[in-house]
């Protein structure tokens, strides 16, 4: 079966089953057990970082039951916590990964640019009280763009085996006080958009120019970027295939 999550990361310990808090894994591992009557992996297709969101999260997990994909989805709706959601369920071939089968990924950060804390915006973004140079920023994006090593632009615990991807577009969008930062790639490092915000961010305020960027990379020493975002600001919108379910419309891919 695949599933299409959509989940609030706020108090969960990411994607991943984790010793020191529940994670999303565990609340859809359990709940697919629960209905199936025996222990099944849920694979998702990208591990969110503790506190991280997701509005397009693919997972899949394998069963022999009868039980139709309508009747999962519901199932699990009924027994996962509010912070967690099924919005589509439809079978595959056995050889569908949500993981490994995956082309490309749609990340979204979002800012929120004024002089006060917003309650309702507090785990959905990033304060950023001070002005920030948009125009710099966007400047600074055009250099992360590409295929090449962003050893710069990962977390010290990263276990990738090669960090070399690639970043096709990074846009941003004004909502009045929000600032978006969308970024398309075929795969991600760990924490490595929440690094490229934060070094954007550092760029806006003016603690790096935006030419900086080209030398960042090509030092890939991680030192030498910006700051990591707070996870909180951090969602996953989509997540692309080759051939898309029938659960889901066809994306814009990344481009």
């Amino acid at each position: 079966m695949r599933l299409v999550l959509e989940y609030d990361g706020t108090g969960l310990a990411g994607w991943q089953r984790q010793l020191n808090g529940p994670s999303v894994q565990q609340h859809m591992e359990e709940a697919v057990a629960a209905m199936v009557g025996e222990p099944t992996a849920v694979t998702g297709a990208s591990r969110t970082d503790a506190g991280v969101h997701a509005l397009g999260q693919v997972a899949h997990f394998h069963t022999t039951t009868a039980i139709p994909p309508h009747g999962f989805r519901r199932g699990l709706n009924a027994s996962l916590p509010p912070a967690i959601a099924v919005v589509a369920c439809t079978e595959v071939s056995p050889g569908f990964h949500a993981r490994f089968d995956s082309c490309g990924k749609h990340y979204r950060y979002t800012l929120l640019t004024r002089p006060d804390r917003s309650p309702l915006w507090r785990d959905r973004a990033w304060h950023c009280p001070r002005p920030l140079d948009q125009a710099a920023m966007e400047r600074a994006a055009e250099h992360m763009l590409g295929e090449r090593d962003y050893q710069a632009f990962r977390a010290s615990g990263c276990t990738a085996r090669t960090t070399r991807r690639r970043v096709d577009a990074v846009r941003f969008t004004r909502e009045r006080d929000l600032l978006h930062i969308d970024v398309h790639g075929n795969a991600f490092l760990r924490n490595m958009v929440r690094i490229m915000a934060g070094t954007l961010v550092d760029v806006g305020e003016g603690r790096l120019a935006a030419g900086d960027i080209p030398a960042i990379l090509d030092s890939c020493d991680r030192t030498r970027a910006g700051r990591t975002a707070p996870a909180g600001g951090l969602t996953l919108v989509e997540v692309f295939y080759a051939a898309p379910g029938p659960d889901v419309e066809p994306g814009p891919g990344p481009e």
